[in-house]
């Protein structure tokens, strides 16, 4: 394991991409103090949890005194933010420290969120609030637990200091997350803006390098792009997640989920969901995510274009062809992730099935993960749980009986079907009480139950379990 001092940091971005980032230092934390690490991360990273946790590790993890291996920068992207483009976005209040190589080979970035105001900051403090960290921390931790592709999150650090937001004061705090990268769709906007064709090609190298080695051209980077969007956007939809804030810039090229800000996970199976406090036209509804995740791709795409073709009309025609494989790609890996947890077995045709059953679920509404999960007891013969979701269990049995005369494997659900996910009234209640009175029990235990989401255990039913009739309706905010 490497000390916190010792760490040979690579900086292959900052190597590649200048014009793409501006060198930048992490404003000072007053009192570090260490709230979360993730010590199984650190030692996939090789990093030794002992020395994180000393001074040493608190300046890397705050980005205040990094190793002299790190180059800090903040980057450099735009994006259409709800529809609308920003030409200048970037890290406002972020800073990428470098590059870790695992002990398996991996590349990951070193990330570090609320370390202070950057050139990027837009009339932000670039300060984050405790909550919206720890938050960031669980989801994305659990969506890791769950297969979901997504950034990791290595520690939460509080910095000693209150950042004001409009509910008032808030404890403040930095993440330190890893990723495969922070290349964005945003990334190649900003590139392409600036109409240096040769920083948009050397952005697009460094990208099918980093991500995609087997692409030998810039369409097939586009291509293979479309494809991972495609693949991560299913796996959402089959875990019941809604981003909450899928603008361009939080869209990776790597096909990993970023910026978990406003995120929540679906109680009721209501496409029409929405969680996040600035939604107000219900853009990013959990129902709307394929198409926008599309949409985005069209942003890629145009941004790709001086590098399809010198014919613009023809790069124009390339760069559809592609784009137009997005909703085949997109079907195809939600029916694959939907054969899996309905238990089908190989060779049936389950198109009339999934349609039934999608039909079903928005007119419905039961819980979407108590659904798919207690379908297995339904598949053991016992249906009764699974009716029980539904206001008139009779609406449900006719496409029961339909499933059921496909022999729907068990024992194969439940390992694809998850008991746990972060159920939002529960994640609530634990960053209330660890931002109120630094109580991190309640959290610590959802971390535990969250990280084997497919094993049901006794004494954990809560976790489980959806908010009671009565709850309020749930509402996120984005944090910043």
């Amino acid at each position: 394991m490497t000390a916190a001092t010792e760490i040979a940091f690579e900086n292959t971005f900052v190597r590649d991409l200048d014009g793409l980032y501006l060198p930048w230092n992490a404003a000072p934390a007053p009192e570090p103090r260490l709230v979360l690490l993730n010590e199984a991360l650190a030692g996939e990273l090789g990093l030794d949890p002992a020395a994180l946790r000393g001074p040493a590790g608190l300046g890397l993890l705050t980005g205040t005194a990094v190793p002299e291996s790190a180059t800090t920068v903040a980057q450099a992207y735009a994006g259409h933010q709800f529809g609308n483009y920003s030409p200048r976005l970037g890290d406002g209040r972020a800073l990428l420290v470098g590059e870790l190589v695992t002990p398996s080979g991996e590349r990951r970035d070193l990330h570090l969120k609320g370390s202070g105001r950057t050139p990027f900051a837009r009339g932000g403090d670039g300060k984050a609030p405790l909550g919206p960290m720890l938050r960031e921390y669980l989801v994305s931790e659990a969506m890791h637990a769950l297969g979901v592709p997504s950034t990791r999150s290595l520690a939460v650090v509080a910095t000693g200091e209150h950042v004001m937001r409009e509910r008032g004061p808030e404890p403040g705090a930095v993440l330190a997350r890893t990723a495969s990268s922070h290349l964005r769709v945003g990334t190649f906007q900003f590139a392409a803006a600036t109409g240096e064709t040769e920083l948009l090609r050397r952005l697009a190298d460094h990208a099918i390098a980093r991500h995609h080695p087997g692409a030998g051209s810039y369409l097939e980077l586009f291509r293979r792009v479309v494809d991972a969007q495609a693949r991560l956007v299913a796996r959402w939809m089959q875990v019941g997640f809604v981003h909450g804030v899928m603008n361009t810039d939080n869209m990776t090229i790597s096909g990993e989920t970023i910026d978990y800000g406003p995120c929540a996970f679906l109680d009721v199976h209501d496409p029409a969901t929405v969680f996040s406090s600035i939604d107000h036209g219900g853009r990013y509804a959990y129902g709307n995510q394929p198409g926008i995740a599309q949409w985005n791709l069209a942003r890629f795409g145009e941004a790709l274009l001086p590098l399809l073709d010198d014919d613009p009309d023809e790069a124009i025609r390339l760069a559809t062809g592609v784009l137009q494989e997005f909703a085949d790609r997109y079907l195809a890996a939600r029916d694959e992730g939907y054969r899996h947890k309905l238990g089908l077995p190989d060779g049936l045709d389950a198109e009339p099935l999934l349609t039934d059953l999608a039909t079903l679920l928005a007119e419905r509404k039961p819980d979407h993960t108590l659904f798919l999960r207690r379908l297995a007891d339904a598949a053991r013969g016992d249906a009764g749980p699974v009716r029980d979701l539904f206001d008139d269990p009779a609406a449900v049995d006719g496409w029961l009986a339909s499933w059921l005369a496909t022999g729907p494997d068990p024992a194969a659900m439940d390992r694809v079907n998850p008991v746990y996910v972060p159920r939002n009234h529960l994640v609530e209640e634990a960053l209330g009480v660890a931002v109120a009175d630094g109580d991190l029990e309640p959290i610590q235990w959802m971390l535990q139950v969250l990280g084997h989401p497919y094993e049901e255990r006794e004494g954990y039913e809560r976790y489980a379990r959806p908010p009671g009739p009565d709850a309020p309706p749930f509402m996120t905010f984005c944090g910043t």
